[in-house]
Order: structure tokens, then C-alpha cells, then sequence
């Protein structure tokens, strides 16, 4: 069942904008794609289909995607005056374990995403002019030798794709909170409710007939030790 949300391994971690543009594309990387072919003309365009191996950490702690898992990518690349605009759809299997009961957890995510790479020497009058009163780091992309790298952009579409607090089914009744037991696998289980003031009161009370009857043997012996007398 396809998952279109729109936050295991270590927490994600968001680049900042001067990460993003220190960063350099490894060609080898198979999220790192060539544009090469589609030029500079504004308006071309490119459909590019690609299956690759999920990177680490590809998630958040309580689900994401198994690190190596088989990624599917539908893209479009198109050329604009500023630079290339990647449009696309990642499909991969998500596993991580219920917040409730903490059973396993096995969907398959789906999620849309688009992202702007501007050339190292676009215009940048072309570009949008950032909010000085936002305190938020942007992050940019550039096409760096005709390359793009979209791993950053996939971590963010993926991690924003994400259920938050993930289930094994809608209606979990999660776990007995005395003893830990899987309440769906036993629909019956309770135990039976006791309240301390009660219990504190029937401490008491047993105390009294323990010791009263201690009080009871005791008189019982003297009373034949005189009789012995």
C-alpha cells in the first residue's frame, strides 16, 4: 500500500546551504546523473528512468529505508535559462516497527519531488531573492561540470514522505502496560483491577490475624504449663 505523506538508523540530517555548494558530484555515485546530453537550450528535455541502491540512513529512527534496498526513479529534466529543473517520482520499500507494539512494519513509500540546479554562471537576477528576516538555511543546487547530484533531494523527499508514528494497523491496541503482552494477539487480556487503599487495608488486616493468632498459641501454652503444675 503506497505511502504519499507529506519526518532506523542514525537521526537525518539536513545540509545546509554551504555544504550543498562545497559538495562536489561523484560521478560514479548512481544518484549523480549527467546532463551532458541535454544541453543548454531552454525548453529541451529528458526522461530518465534508474534503479539504485538505497545510501545509509535513508529514514528516521523508528522507519526508513534498508540501507542497499532497490530505489526506482522516473525523472524529467528540463532545461531553463537559470539551469536544469529535475522533476521526478522515487518508489522504495519502507521497514521499521509499529510505535505501538513494536512489531515489524513493512509498506512501500512513494513520493514526488522537484528541485531546481542552477548553472555555476546563470544570472543572478534570475534567481530567487531570499527573505533577510528568515533565519532558515536554503539549500541550492548547482550543476557542477554537467553533473547533478539528487541524493540530498531524495533524503529530503523521502524523510518528508515518512509516517511519523507508523503502525502495524490502524486499530493496534498496542501493549498491556503491567506486563507487556501483545494486546491484539490476546484479545481477553486483563488483569484484575485492585486498588491500593484496598490492598494497603487487607496488608493490615492479615497482620492482625497473624498475630493474633501467635497471641492465641501463646496463651494456649501457658495455660498448660499450669496445668502441668
Amino acid at each position: 500500500m503506497p505511502v504519499r505523506h507529506g519526518a532506523p538508523g542514525r537521526p537525518y540530517r539536513h545540509r545546509g546551504k554551504q555544504e550543498a555548494l562545497n559538495a562536489r558530484p561523484d560521478h560514479r555515485n548512481p544518484l549523480v546523473f549527467d546532463t551532458h546530453e541535454l544541453g543548454r537550450r531552454p525548453g529541451a528535455m529528458q526522461r530518465l528512468s534508474r534503479s539504485v541502491d538505497a545510501p545509509a540512513d535513508l529514514g528516521i529512527e523508528v522507519i526508513g529505508v534498508p540501507a542497499g534496498a532497490t530505489v526506482e526513479l522516473d525523472l524529467r529534466l528540463e532545461s531553463v535559462m537559470e539551469g536544469v529543473l529535475v522533476t521526478g517520482t522515487a518508489r522504495a520499500p519502507l521497514t521499521g516497527e509499529c510505535v505501538r507494539c513494536l512489531e515489524p512494519v513493512e509498506r512501500t513509500l512513494e513520493t514526488d519531488f522537484q528541485e531546481m540546479f542552477s548553472y555555476p554562471d546563470a544570472d543572478s537576477r534570475a534567481r530567487p531573492v531570499a527573505d533577510p528576516e528568515d533565519d532558515a538555511e536554503e539549500e541550492t543546487f548547482s550543476v557542477e561540470d554537467g553533473l547533478i547530484d539528487l541524493e540530498p533531494v531524495l533524503r529530503d523527499a523521502v524523510v518528508l514522505a515518512l509516517p511519523l508514528q507508523p503502525v502495524c494497523r490502524e486499530d493496534c491496541p498496542g501493549l498491556c502496560t503491567q506486563c507487556g503482552a501483545r494486546l491484539a494477539d490476546e484479545p481477553d487480556h486483563h488483569h484484575d483491577a485492585v486498588d491500593d487503599r484496598w490492598a494497603a487495608l487487607q496488608g493490615l488486616a492479615d497482620s492482625f490475624r497473624v498475630g493474633g493468632r501467635n497471641d492465641v498459641n501463646g496463651a494456649g501454652a501457658g495455660a498448660d504449663e499450669k496445668q502441668e503444675k
